[in-house]
């Protein structure tokens, strides 16, 4: 009697550590499912960035613009920026409209505005894929907690140690487990830290704010309009 009374008590005791296990990781899984959704949205945030960039290039006409271009903001080649500068193509954003007294001063403020929007546009994404990463280790940090609060082995141990119906197993481990993924419950209950590289999110890259480098644009500006002047001109009207 005093046997079946600690057993029932023990048995008791495992199912609520169970029951505390399973509780801990659904907040956990659902962190990492809200992490997720914010390297959704970071990634079309790098994606409308990203048609700023395709601006300037569909602006400087000549892959040998764009290279000069490349070089002068320093972006990383090969890389999903560069890709961007390499559509030839303005889609997706809205063209600039301004005045000046010739076509080339015109040309001159239409670029460095591109540009402005562009950096503006950065660094906002910049802020995105700061506070994704940010994100990230404090997901990370709960799972290696999570990991050090329960002891898996134990947690395994009594799982496998249940009455096999598949209603008691439903009811810890849910309707993805057949008797035949029990051998390989393990590696269906581990969390494995996340990888932000894996959410496959382009790094920002550091942008020199338009007084900084306003002259240079404005020569390459000029450098385009007298190489390309009639395809420029066409863009303007």
């Amino acid at each position: 009697m005093e046997d079946d009374l600690i057993a029932g008590l023990t048995r008791q005791i495992k199912e609520e550590v169970i029951e505390n296990y399973l509780a801990e990781r659904r907040l956990v899984e659902l962190q990492i499912e809200e992490l997720n959704s914010h390297a959704d949205e970071a990634r079309f945030r790098a994606l409308k960035t990203g048609r700023r960039l395709s601006r300037l290039g569909f602006l400087v006409v000549h892959p040998e613009m764009r290279s000069h271009l490349t070089t002068l903001l320093k972006i990383p080649r090969p890389s999903f920026w560069t890709e961007c500068l390499d559509q030839e193509s303005s889609r997706g954003v809205r063209f600039i409209r301004v005045r000046a007294l010739t076509d080339k001063a015109k040309f001159r403020k239409l670029f460095l505005e591109a540009y402005a929007r562009f950096y503006k546009w950065m660094k906002k994404y910049e802020e995105s894929y700061g506070l994704l990463k940010s994100e990230c280790e404090a997901v990370n940090s709960n799972i290696k907690s999570f990991q050090k609060n329960f002891d898996l082995l134990t947690v395994l141990n009594f799982l496998r140690g249940l009455d096999s119906t598949t209603l008691e197993r439903k009811h810890y481990l849910g309707a993805n487990f057949s008797a035949e993924e029990m051998a390989s419950v393990e590696g269906k209950l581990f969390l494995r830290q996340v990888s932000c590289e894996k959410f496959n999110v382009p790094e920002p890259v550091a942008l020199p704010g338009l007084e900084v480098i306003e002259e240079a644009l404005s020569q390459l500006a000029l450098d385009v309009y007298r190489k390309y002047q009639a395809r420029v001109k066409r863009m303007m009207r």
